[in-house]
């Protein structure tokens, strides 16, 4: 049981120290992972930026992801799901959904390019792993951008998500709880598990890429 999302970051960190001061870049699933992401770049000593993943939530169970679409388009979907619902419907949401994922590319960066990640080690961060297709869309982003090895980094997952994201390209996991322990939500492993705006996000995120643009100059 974690406190908060910046308590889980924090000792995610602690297990992420091999990669201090490394060829390595952090990213986060906003809104959410951007809190973990923080504490760990802070900590590593690394760059931080964001991979813009939605989820697809299920019509009758919103939390309940059925498919992730990326700010390009690119979608994954659970098969089985994806037969049951209106398809018309299917299209619109996710239609809407990738428009959401670009919003928020843009509005996070402020107008920023993203970090290149090519030959480089990308870890992912995220509060949490349920049905794992958000992350796995990550990993396979990371895997197109050419990054040279995929570090999945989460304080907890359903152990049944974890073959299909190696399985997407993920050279390496780093989960805190046991997955066999999974409560079934994310936030029922968080004492304080309260909703992140996108003020919070911006907030973390433009000290982090000031930094790098200095870094850079």
């Amino acid at each position: 049981m974690f406190t908060d999302r910046k308590d889980a970051g924090k000792k995610l960190a602690n297990a992420l120290a091999s990669y201090r001061d490394g060829d390595a870049v952090v990213l986060a699933l906003p809104r959410g992972g951007v809190v973990l992401g923080y504490e760990v770049a802070r900590a590593l000593s690394l760059p931080l930026d964001i991979i813009a993943v939605r989820k697809i939530g299920h019509p009758l169970s919103p939390e309940y992801a059925l498919g992730a679409v990326d700010e390009g388009g690119t979608t994954i979907l659970n098969e089985t799901e994806e037969k049951t619902v209106d398809q018309a419907w299917l299209r619109e949401e996710t239609a809407r959904q990738k428009k959401e994922a670009q919003r928020r590319s843009t509005e996070y960066r402020a107008g920023r390019t993203p970090i290149t990640i090519a030959g480089k080690t990308a870890i992912i961060v995220d509060d949490g792993i349920a049905t794992g297709l958000t992350m796995r869309l990550a990993v396979r982003s990371a895997k197109s951008q050419n990054a040279q090895r995929i570090v999945v980094a989460a304080p907890v997952a359903a152990a049944e998500s974890l073959p299909h994201i190696r399985a997407e390209g993920a050279d390496e996991l780093f989960i805190l709880e046991p997955p066999e322990t999974f409560a079934g939500a994310v936030g029922a492993h968080y004492i304080a598990f309260d909703q992140v705006e996108d003020d919070e996000v911006t907030r973390l995120l433009q000290p982090m890429y000031e930094a790098r643009n200095k870094n850079i100059h």
